[in-house]
Formats: structure tokens, C-alpha cells, sequence
């Protein structure tokens, strides 16, 4: 009989509560003994546990695995902390505000420790199907992909922590374009090229509202990505496209359902030769109604500190890569910026 991991959490926003359902859904497998939050207020609503002012007297339990909940600016920090300690880290993404933080937490982990983060597209139904047909081979290599991940805003948006710079490191594009590049890494691994365009003309943030992103490996494969605070309807969006068809998964199973119904499509290339109407193939649709992905991306996490296994997804790695990419892209908008000027300059 395998032995009972004994579970914290610290931070208990959104997240930490998503982290608590999940492992008291898995009572075979993990036990939460306590949730730390600095919050006394917070600290109050929560019931049927053990709560924490300071992080240090939570670790002092002996837990097993820490949920990291926490805004960008403190993950780092209490990622290393744990895991100096021996204990086993869950951490939601960004991994922290730049790739300075991912580098550090990474200098941090010891052999034994297991360490993971929350990009739980990945394990979306949608993704995961399409992932699997991919890997089959049936429709040749992916020649490009293109991504549309966006926010609908609202009246209490411009109030939130993460578009805060100094809280959180940046905008929408490392706070929700952040999956849709790790979606492109996951289907095509590296990309050493980075374009990119951001403004904030709407929200006036002082980080970025949108972000327009274009990518290319050495394979020849692109990909570009949108990342928008201003679609004003939560949207998500993936087009793959490959050699002998094309893929999309559009909608995304959500708490709030406000990103519509997950679906995916797939169809084969049809030419004159297979179709009546070319550029219009038939479409294979699957539609998807049980968010699982929660609870698949812990299970893995389990797994791996169970059986003592390597973290193969959503590993330091992954979030480096990720990191990398957007830190290239912040770069690139910025130069981009410049040159705009001194040309607004010049022509003045």
C-alpha cells in the first residue's frame, strides 16, 4: 500500500481552493494538513483544516508536497524554501516574474525532489486528443500552429494583482499567453525565433493588454500567438496545422464556462482528387463536458513523487523554455518600440 502524502498549500485564492478540491478528491493518495495565507481575513473563511500565518510553521508539519498558490513576486522564494527542505513542490505558473526567477528555483533542486508546475492546458481533454492523434503520425508533421487566448475584462479587472508589474512581472502575456506558448513547445518543442508586438492602449496598465507573438524553429515550423485583454469575450482558440489535415481546438472547459463549450475538430486535406468543394473537407467534431485536467496534472505530480520518477511535463524545464520565449518576446516589443519612436522622431 502506497503511503498517504501529507499536502499543504500556501496562498488560498482562486487556486488554492481549485488545489484543495482536488486533493480531497484523491483521499487514497493525499491528505492536506494545513493552508497558509497572510490574509487574517481569509485565514477565518477556512474550514475543516489547520491554517498558517507564516509558511515556516506550516513546513514545520513535515508535510510532503507544497501547493504554491502565491502571487508571481513570492513564488520563487517559497519554491526554494521547500525544496531546501526536502519537501516536494506543486507551483501554479508563471514560474515567478523573468526567467532570472525560473533559473533560481531551478538552482534549488535536489535529486529526489520533484518538482512541477500548473500549465494544466496540457492536460485538457482537447489538447490531450489531439496530442495523441499528432503522435500517431496520421497527419504527417505540424506545419504551423496559430493560438487565441483572451480575457473579456471587466469592471473589477483593472483592480487585479496581476497587472501589477512589480507583483506580477508582466501582462496578459505572461499571465494567460503563458499557456498558449507552452501548448506550442508541448506540440513542437524548441523555437529559437521571437517576434513580437505588445501595447496597452485600452487598459493603460503600464504592462501589456496585448500581445502579438510570432515564433519559428529550426524544423520550419511557426506558430503565432494573440494574447488579449481586450477580446471582450473570453476566447480560446488553437489551429493546428499539419501535412495531410488540420486541427482546432476551440473553447475551453472552465469553472465559470464563460470560454464556451471544449471541442475539437479535425478534418483531412481533401484536394479535387477526394472532394467535391475543395477547401471544404469534412470535419470530425468531439465535444467535451468533464474538466479533468485538475486532477490529471496532480495525479502526475503523485505518480512521480510516489514512484520516485523524473518529472517529464510541466517540469523546470518546460517553465524555463516557456520563460525564455516570453523574455525574448518582452525584449523584441520593446526594440520594436524604440525604433517606432526614434522614427516618430526622425520624421519630426
Amino acid at each position: 500500500m502506497k503511503k498517504i502524502l501529507k499536502c499543504g498549500i500556501v496562498g488560498y485564492g482562486y487556486m488554492g481552493e481549485i488545489r484543495r478540491a482536488v486533493i480531497e478528491r484523491h483521499p487514497e493518495s493525499m491528505q492536506l494538513v494545513g493552508v497558509c495565507d497572510t490574509n487574517e481575513a481569509i485565514r477565518a473563511k477556512i474550514g475543516g483544516v489547520r491554517t498558517f500565518s507564516k509558511l515556516e510553521d506550516l513546513l514545520a508539519t513535515k508535510i510532503d508536497i507544497l501547493f504554491v498558490c502565491t502571487p508571481n513576486c513570492f513564488s520563487p522564494e517559497i519554491c526554494m524554501t521547500a525544496m531546501d527542505l526536502g519537501i516536494h513542490v506543486f507551483c501554479e505558473k508563471p514560474p515567478g516574474r523573468d526567467v532570472d526567477d525560473i533559473k533560481n528555483i531551478i538552482s534549488h533542486e535536489k535529486s529526489g525532489t520533484k518538482l512541477m508546475f500548473g500549465f494544466n492546458h496540457r492536460f485538457h481533454p482537447g489538447i490531450v486528443k489531439a496530442k495523441v492523434i499528432i503522435d500517431s503520425g496520421r497527419f504527417g508533421r505540424i506545419l504551423n500552429l496559430r493560438g487565441l487566448y483572451g480575457k473579456s475584462g471587466g469592471m473589477q479587472f483593472k483592480k487585479s494583482w496581476r497587472n501589477n508589474r512589480e507583483i506580477s512581472g508582466g501582462g496578459i502575456l505572461l499571465d494567460q499567453g503563458i499557456h498558449m506558448l507552452d501548448l506550442f513547445s508541448h506540440f513542437c518543442g524548441d523555437f529559437e525565433q521571437v517576434k513580437c508586438f505588445t501595447n496597452d492602449d485600452f487598459w493603460k496598465f503600464a504592462v501589456e493588454d496585448n500581445a502579438f507573438v510570432i515564433l519559428q524553429n529550426k524544423k520550419g515550423q511557426s506558430a503565432s500567438c494573440h494574447s488579449s485583454a481586450t477580446f471582450w469575450k473570453h476566447t480560446f482558440r488553437l489551429d493546428i496545422t499539419l501535412e495531410e489535415g488540420y486541427m482546432t481546438v476551440e473553447g475551453l472547459l472552465s469553472k465559470s464556462g464563460s470560454y464556451g463549450r471544449e471541442k475539437l475538430i479535425v478534418a483531412s486535406r481533401q484536394f479535387e482528387d477526394a472532394a467535391h468543394a475543395v477547401g471544404n473537407p469534412s470535419e470530425e467534431v468531439t465535444y467535451f463536458d468533464r474538466d479533468l485536467s485538475w486532477d490529471l496534472e496532480v495525479e502526475e505530480f503523485v505518480r512521480c513523487v510516489s514512484d520516485d520518477k523524473p518529472v517529464t511535463t510541466s517540469s523546470s524545464q518546460d517553465a524555463l523554455r516557456v520563460m525564455e520565449i516570453i523574455q525574448r518576446a518582452y525584449d523584441d516589443a520593446l526594440k520594436a518600440k524604440q525604433s517606432s519612436q526614434d522614427l516618430h522622431k526622425t520624421k519630426h
